[in-house]
């Protein structure tokens, strides 16, 4: 079947329109321009505002005028992630998917399912003529997936509702009503690249294949990351053979688990085979340890060329750094309804090296806004200590669950209503947009819900085809409910 007659036919058409319009964070002009030329082609209210978010409304069908004003909102930008071998440019060329059974995938790169399924709906809604609701408001926010910039730009009255149904959850059939917060730290080693000296041996290590994913939703999953592991190698030979590091580069986003990695040192050249030896342990040892997870692990080593190395006190704090950080999950929930939600975590995301800096990427989530401040600080302190420079953001709040939510007990009354069978409430320790919108709306009343997805921030993002139409019919059982 040809993607765009998958049903609900209305809404796969909007997503193949979607993914032919380049959309990475912070680079979302087309997409905006497309917005403003769909809502001026029906004759629909629109505002934008300074940070670029998009508002479209749409009045009530008749016999709805009396009903409550209702926001969908969905974030128009996608992460842009490949794989090494795949050549495209996220800013001008469009996604390429394809239908694999049950599963919608993108060929070799980032789906754009997220959030692009939850924009999808609402322009499928904005341009129907047949379905019942009452007064609609759809937002769709830039940059949410490098720092909620569009949430955090958001002011007061530009919305007018007072429920909102976010549509960026990733698993048909649960009702997430809360969200971790989230802090995002910048570590910088700055230096002047140097020569080794003589009689050094240079080394080329590589790793990909990993399963990687989102660093919230995912952080669960005890899947390996990448930097970690380069870390585990590189502490052990510096502390047996001593080695002079040249380049270090793993990671792309910073709210993924890294995939893949490479680095370039040296080490005595008396030593060489003892290093061979290692990588081959290490690869073998890593292997067996995350057989589960990532069993498509793949490592590369051997000789390279001489180049300039950082200086040995740069090269020993920054390995031990990332060594020494803790990083998955720190802490689970203590209430005893939620003891299976990760309540604080952390995630090295990204090293990055030039010739003159060495950038390392972390994110900290916790739901206990007092609990993120705490693991937030402690790895400024960590990086602190090893002489780096160190920024950090200033972090997105948590949404907290709303006991006396009227809208999430009617979005579960109108799912067992279409199913025959009740939803998970719950929450989520990835970070929502609700968290920023319930500070500048503190009486909105929010829930959210998405079609499921898997492999999100990654190449690997599949989503599941038939959940899309489940979802679809209980957003519009929903709107024709709200009284």
């Amino acid at each position: 079947m040809n993607k765009t007659e998958l049903p609900p036919r209305r809404v796969f058409e909007q997503f193949a329109k979607i993914n032919a319009i380049p959309r990475p964070s912070k680079h979302e002009e087309k997409m905006i321009s497309y917005l403003l030329e769909f809502g001026r082609t029906r004759g629909l209210p629109i505002k934008v505002d300074a940070t670029g978010n998009v508002l479209i409304s749409k009045p009530a069908t008749p016999g709805y005028e009396s009903r409550p004003t209702v926001v969908l909102q969905s974030h128009m930008d996608m992460v842009c992630d490949k794989l090494v071998d795949v050549e495209i440019n996220f800013e001008t060329d469009p996604i390429q998917s394809y239908v694999d059974g049950e599963w919608l995938k993108a060929r070799g790169t980032t789906l754009g399912a997220d959030d692009g399924i939850g924009v999808a709906m609402e322009l499928a809604l904005l341009d129907s003529d047949d379905i019942a609701h009452g007064p609609i408001e759809c937002l769709f926010t830039v940059d949410e997936e490098t720092g909620l910039t569009g949430a955090f730009g958001l002011q007061a009255g530009f919305m007018s509702g007072d429920m909102l149904i976010n549509l960026d959850s990733e698993d048909e059939g649960q009702i997430f009503v809360s969200c971790a917060g989230g802090v995002t730290t910048h570590a910088r080693f700055n230096y002047a690249l140097e020569d080794a000296g003589p009689d050094q041996f240079f080394f080329c290590g590589k790793l990909k294949g990993l399963t990687g994913g989102h660093s919230g939703d995912d952080i669960d999953k005890k899947r390996a990351n990448a930097i970690k592991l380069l870390a585990r190698f590189l502490y052990s030979m510096d502390e047996h053979v001593g080695v002079r590091l040249a380049r270090w580069n793993s990671g792309k986003l910073h709210n993924a688990i890294p995939r893949d990695g490479s680095i370039v040192f040296s080490v005595p050249f008396e030593r060489k085979e003892d290093v061979r030896v290692a990588w081959n342990v290490f690869a073998s040892e890593v292997s067996d340890e995350f057989h589960v997870t990532d069993p498509e692990m793949e490592f590369t080593f051997g000789s390279c060329d001489a180049e300039p190395v950082m200086p040995l006190d740069v090269s020993r704090r920054l390995i031990r750094s990332l060594q020494a950080i803790d990083n998955g999950v720190l802490s689970m929930c203590q209430d005893e309804e939620l003891s299976w939600l990760v309540e604080t975590s952390s995630n090295i995301a990204s090293v990055q090296t030039t010739d003159n800096v060495a950038t390392v990427i972390s994110s900290q989530r916790s739901n206990v806004m007092s609990n993120l401040r705490n693991v937030a600080r402690t790895v400024k302190a960590l990086f602190q200590l090893a002489g780096a420079d160190v920024e950090q953001s200033d972090g997105y709040p948590a949404w907290k669950m709303n006991p006396n939510s009227k809208l999430t007990k009617l979005v579960v009354e109108t799912y067992k209503k279409l199913f025959d069978k009740d939803p998970m409430v719950l929450g989520i320790h990835a970070g929502l947009e609700c968290g920023l919108f319930s500070e500048r709306y503190p009486h909105m009343d929010m829930v959210s819900i998405g079609p499921t997805l898997r492999g999100v921030h990654t190449p690997d993002e599949r989503l599941l085809i038939p959940t899309v139409q489940m979802v679809w019919d209980h957003l519009l059982e929903i709107l024709k409910n709200i009284e």
